[in-house]
Order: structure tokens, then C-alpha cells, then sequence
């Protein structure tokens, strides 16, 4: 079997480092608000390469509280309109409606799978103030069209969603997670910067939004027993600070094996084959590859004959925000997008980890070809 994500494999990678960070937050005796936690944010502003990094619960909590602060400080009002892409995970437009902001669903570049740029111009309004750009399946999705729409709208403020793609680079010159106003990134188990329960952080060059993200996520206090707003509890606790020092001391060779994985997979479909590739193998530097997208019109079938010959896969995913059950009745709900409609019946996502070996992705190739080719 051919896992899609094999945790035990990846933290065993760094199990003895892993198992002394532990341990050493255990004695301690200081497990929320420590040490590791301050230098954890020291370490990933300093490798994202941000002047501030806020640890939080999650990745949600961490755009939740990006959008919650930029309301706070008066940037920002309930009503106004986010341009967010419509190809990506719930909690991106959770944290925008949570806040009492609209949604602005942008469809995605059929070939890239992320935020079409040219798109973006047609969906501003005046109440446009903020753009979520998402880093899916671990792409940059930055362009320069983008950065030209940004100069165009210097009213309209970026904000990423890093939950994908920590230590991918945009022009090989600037990490995503640096690019705009805040980004928000998550420690989910799986993915390539994985804590070992839930985790999240928030960097920024900006020392006001950084206080008070800060300030949020400890129940609205800058100090104890005084709450100037009402915040929620959202921390990294020491034990994830630790884990997390450990991995992002092997983040980039990590990545560069995803690199290496993607490569035998793009190698192998482009024989034809090709056209199901989301992405090409000249792109690589711009993308670490926390999944690997694939394209097929018989998605359901080629997954179940995959599953069958021992290769695990999984969709990200099988419905867009705006058809989920909980936005039913929200009017920005109510669009076609057909473009978004179609990846969610066509995305496949092939196995990928740092700890996957040559001869399983060859598997996983050589059985995408017989399937297909029979």
C-alpha cells in the first residue's frame, strides 16, 4: 500500500529530535506562553522573513484573527467585500463570513488550479478591501498580474493563505507568507511544517496588526485580567512550539524530496498522460508541493481501480464553498461557476510525503498507466 500521507513515516524522519522536544517541554513544567513558543516565532519570521510571527490554535483561527484585527484597528468594516478564490477549502470563506465580511468568489486558472489574476479587475466594487489569496496544494499563486491589480488598488490590502505552502517562494527572491499585509498559515499534522496536533500562526511586518492578533487570540488582553476587545482563546502551546523548531530546521530538505517525488510524477505522465497533470514539471520552484493534483473526467472510477492496486488518494474537493450546505441561503452564494464546479468532480490528488520513496511514486506511475491505458 502506497499511503497518501504516511505521518508515522514523516515524523520518524526526525523522531529522536521530535522525542527530546518533547521531553524537554514535559520538565519544564511551562507548557503555554514560554519560551518555545517565543522562539518558535522568532525562527519562522526570521525564515519567512516578516518582522513579526503571532503563534495561534490553527490555520482558521490565524485568518480569522488577521480579518478580526483589521476590523479592530477600523481598516476594514462588517460589509466589506473580499475577493477570495472559489477553488479552495471551506476554512478560507469561513473566516471571511465569520467576521461578517462577503465573499467575492474569483474561479481559478483551468491549467494552474489557482486565483485567475485576470479575473480579479471584473470583480472589484467599492466595497472591495481586501484580497485572500490562497496558496493551493502548495503553489505560489502570486503572478505579476497580480502584483499589478495590487498597485492598481492600493486600497485593497493582500492577505495569504499560507496553510499549504510553508517554504514556497515567489520569483525565488520572497517566501509566501511575506507578500502582503498578514498571512495565515497552519500546522496541521499534514502538512509539509506539521505540529503534532492542531497549530497556527500568523506573520506580518505590521507591529500594530501584530498586537493586536495577539491581543485577540489571548480572550482580547494585553495584559492579565484586562480586555480591551473580545477575543477568543486561540494559542500555540509549547509542546507544538517545540515540535514545530524541530521540523523547520528540515522544512527545505523535506520540501526538496516533495520536489524530487513530483518530478518521477511529472516525468512519467508526460507521455500523453500529461494533460492530467494541474501543474508542469518547469514550474517546480515555485511550488513545495504539499499535494499533486491530477485531472480526470472518470476521477471516481480512477481512484477506486488505484485504490484497488494499492495506491491511496484523496480529492481535495469534492465541494466548493459555495455549494456547501451551510452557505445555502447566502446570496454571494448563489453563482455559477462552472470552472470551480468542474475541478471539484475532476481533482485527484496522488501520494505525496517527504518520506515516500522513488520506487512508490514509480508504483503509483506505472499503475496510473496501465489503468489508463487500458
Amino acid at each position: 500500500m502506497v499511503k497518501f500521507n504516511d505521518l508515522k513515516a514523516v515524523n520518524a524522519l526526525h523522531g529522536d529530535e521530535i522525542t527530546e522536544a518533547v521531553a524537554r517541554v514535559a520538565a519544564s513544567g511551562w507548557y503555554l506562553h514560554g519560551a518555545e513558543t517565543e522562539a518558535f516565532e522568532a525562527e519562522y519570521a526570521d525564515y519567512i522573513g516578516t518582522r513579526h510571527c503571532v503563534g495561534v490554535g490553527n490555520g482558521l483561527d490565524a485568518l480569522t484573527l488577521i480579518l478580526r484585527a483589521m476590523l479592530e484597528l477600523g481598516r476594514i468594516r462588517p460589509g466589506d467585500e473580499v475577493l477570495v478564490p472559489a477553488n479552495t477549502f471551506v476554512a478560507t470563506v469561513l473566516a471571511i463570513t465569520e467576521n461578517g465580511l462577503v465573499p467575492v468568489l474569483v474561479e481559478p486558472d483551468p491549467v494552474t488550479l489557482q486565483i485567475d489574476g485576470n479575473r480579479l479587475e471584473e470583480a472589484v466594487t467599492p466595497r472591495t478591501r481586501v484580497l485572500m489569496l490562497v496558496h493551493l496544494y502548495g503553489r505560489c499563486a502570486m503572478t505579476p498580474e497580480i502584483e499589478d491589480f495590487l498597485r492598481e488598488h492600493p486600497d485593497i490590502s493582500l492577505v495569504e493563505d499560507n496553510a499549504q505552502a510553508q517554504g514556497c517562494m515567489y520569483m525565488q527572491t520572497r517566501r509566501t507568507g511575506s507578500l502582503g499585509l498578514a498571512a495565515g498559515h497552519s500546522f496541521y499534522p499534514g502538512k509539509n511544517l506539521g505540529a503534532l496536533g492542531d497549530a497556527g500562526a500568523v506573520t506580518t511586518d505590521d507591529a500594530e496588526l501584530a498586537a493586536m492578533i495577539r491581543s485577540l487570540g489571548n480572550y482580547g488582553s494585553s495584559r492579565k485580567y484586562v480586555f480591551d476587545h473580545v477575543g477568543r482563546n486561540s494559542r500555540l502551546d509549547e509542546i507544538q512550539a517545540a515540535v514545530l523548531r524541530v521540523k523547520l530546521r528540515h522544512l527545505d530538505a523535506n520540501n526538496a524530496r516533495r520536489v524530487e517525488i513530483a518530478s518521477i510524477y511529472c516525468d512519467g505522465l508526460d507521455d500523453g498522460l500529461g494533460s492530467l497533470c494541474g501543474i508542469r514539471a518547469g514550474e517546480i520552484g515555485s511550488n513545495v508541493y504539499h499535494l499533486f493534483p491530477i485531472i480526470s473526467d472518470n476521477r471516481d472510477e480512477l481512484q477506486a481501480q488505484l485504490g484497488e492496486r494499492g495506491v491511496e488518494t484523496m480529492i481535495h474537493y469534492p465541494i466548493p464553498p459555495h455549494l456547501q450546505a451551510c452557505y445555502k441561503s447566502e446570496p454571494w452564494a448563489q453563482v455559477s461557476l462552472p470552472i470551480t464546479e468542474r475541478l471539484a468532480k475532476q481533482e485527484l490528488s496522488l501520494p505525496i510525503h517527504a518520506a515516500m520513496t522513488d520506487a512508490e511514486a514509480r508504483f503509483v506511475v506505472e499503475n496510473l498507466h496501465e489503468i489508463l491505458t487500458s
